[in-house]
C-alpha cells in the first residue's frame, strides 16, 4: 500500500481537528486511500508541540516550520496557523516539493494568495483549501440537484453565518480581532465558508454592495486586561450581490448574533424549485419542487445524514452527522487526489477567487457603493 507522511504546522484547535481527521480516515474509509503516517508537528508554542507528540502520536516535533518542510520523510504539509503566518510556511513547503493542505482563508490578502497559487502551480504539487462544508452530505445533495438543473433559472441566494461569541465586551482582543494578524473581521473569519458554498452551488459574483459595523471598538488586551485596545475589525457585515447568472444574493455575517451557536443557513430559489439548509440541522436538506401538482406542493425533507459514497464504510449512513465528519471527508478527498493523480477540489484557485471577492466586499464598504468583482 502507498503511504503519505503528514506534517502539521499549528497545533491549536484546528491542528487538533485535522490530526483527528487523519487518524480517523483509515477507519472511516476502510484503509483507503493510503497508509497515513503522522510524521511531524510544528508550533511556536513548545507545550503544544509536546502535546502533538505525546497525545496525537506524531513521531517528532519542532518549533521551526522550516525544519519540518525541509525533511525528506514528509510528503504532505498541512497549515493550521493564523492567516498572517500561512504564506511563508506554504511557500517553503511548496519549494521543497510538498503537497499542501491549508486552512481557510488561504492567505492574508489577495496578493499573497496569488503568489501562493502561482508557486503551487509552477511546482506541480497538489493543493487544497479547507472548505469542509462542501463535504456535508446535505450540501453534496444540493450540489447534485444543481447539476441536474433541478432549480432551473436561479433567482436568489440567501445566506447567513451567525455566531454569538463576541457579545461580551470583556472578551479579550485575541488574534481574530487583530487586523494585522487576520486581515479583517467576521468576513474573513466566517465569510469564506458561506461564500465558498455560494460559489460552489450557484456561481460567481458580478458586483457587490456591502456595509459593516464594529459594535465594540475597544476590548481588554490579553496580556493586561486592565488596559483597553482598539478593535480595527468588524463584528458584523451584510452585503447584496449580483451574480453572473443573473441571480440576486444577500449574505450576512455576525459574531454578535445573540442566541446563535454555529448558525450557517442558506436558501436557493429557482424557477423550478428551491433548497434550504441549516448547519445546526446537518442531517437534512429541505427541497421544494414547483413542478409538483398544485395540491401536493410543499417543502419536503430529504434525510441525508451520513450518506457518503464508497469507500466510506463508517459510521453507517443512517447515523447522525457530526461536525468533525466533514473535515474527515475533505482530508480524505485531498489524500485521494494525491494517490490517484486527480485535481483536488476546492483548490488554491478557488481560494484565490474567494480572496478577490473578500477584497471587493471591503472595497464596497470603503466606497459606500457597488463594486464590480
Amino acid at each position: 500500500m502507498k503511504e503519505l507522511r503528514i506534517g502539521i504546522i499549528g497545533f491549536g484547535q484546528m491542528g487538533r481537528i485535522h490530526t483527528y481527521a487523519y487518524r480517523s480516515i483509515p477507519l472511516y474509509y476502510d484503509g483507503n486511500p493510503c497508509r497515513i503516517i503522522l510524521k511531524g508537528v510544528c508550533d511556536s508554542n513548545e507545550a503544544l508541540v509536546r502535546k502533538g507528540v505525546e497525545q496525537a502520536g506524531f513521531e517528532f516535533g519542532t518549533t521551526d516550520f522550516r525544519e519540518l518542510v525541509a525533511r525528506d520523510d514528509i510528503d504532505v504539509v498541512n497549515i493550521c496557523t493564523p492567516n498572517r503566518m500561512h504564506k511563508d510556511a506554504l511557500l517553503a513547503a511548496i519549494e521543497n516539493g510538498k503537497h499542501v493542505y491549508c486552512e481557510k482563508p488561504l492567505a492574508f490578502n489577495e496578493a499573497e494568495a496569488r503568489e501562493i497559487l502561482d508557486a503551487a502551480e509552477k511546482a506541480g504539487i497538489r493543493h487544497q483549501i479547507t472548505s469542509e462544508y462542501r463535504f456535508i452530505p446535505a450540501v453534496m445533495k444540493a450540489r447534485e440537484l444543481m447539476e441536474k438543473d433541478f432549480m432551473g433559472r436561479v433567482f436568489h441566494f440567501r445566506g447567513v453565518y451567525l455566531h454569538s461569541g463576541y457579545i461580551d465586551p470583556k472578551r479579550p482582543r485575541e488574534w481574530r480581532m487583530q487586523k494585522e494578524v487576520i486581515g479583517g473581521g467576521v468576513l474573513v473569519d466566517l465569510g469564506p465558508h458561506l461564500l465558498d458554498i455560494m460559489h460552489h452551488l450557484v456561481g460567481d459574483v458580478e458586483a457587490v454592495s456591502a456595509s459593516m459595523e464594529t459594535f465594540f471598538k475597544e476590548r481588554p488586551l490579553p496580556e493586561n486586561p486592565s488596559v483597553m485596545g482598539t478593535v480595527e475589525v468588524e463584528d458584523a457585515l451584510a452585503a447584496v450581490l449580483r451574480l453572473k447568472n443573473g441571480a440576486l444574493g444577500t449574505v450576512e455575517f455576525s459574531r454578535v448574533a445573540t442566541g446563535a451557536e454555529d448558525e450557517m443557513r442558506f436558501e436557493i430559489h429557482g424557477q423550478n424549485g428551491a433548497v434550504s439548509f441549516n448547519l445546526m440541522q446537518p442531517n437534512e436538506l429541505h427541497v421544494f419542487d414547483a413542478r409538483a401538482p398544485k395540491g401536493e406542493q410543499g417543502f419536503r425533507r430529504i434525510t441525508t445524514v451520513q450518506k457518503y459514497p464508497p469507500p466510506a464504510v463508517m459510521p453507517a449512513p443512517k447515523f447522525t452527522m457530526g461536525w468533525v465528519r466533514s473535515h474527515i471527508a475533505a482530508q480524505y478527498s485531498f489524500l485521494d487526489s494525491i494517490i490517484n493523480n486527480r485535481a483536488p477540489s476546492p483548490s488554491f484557485r478557488d481560494a484565490l477567487k474567494l480572496h478577490h471577492l473578500l477584497e471587493c466586499i471591503y472595497a464596497s464598504v470603503e466606497q459606500k457603493g457597488w463594486v464590480n468583482v
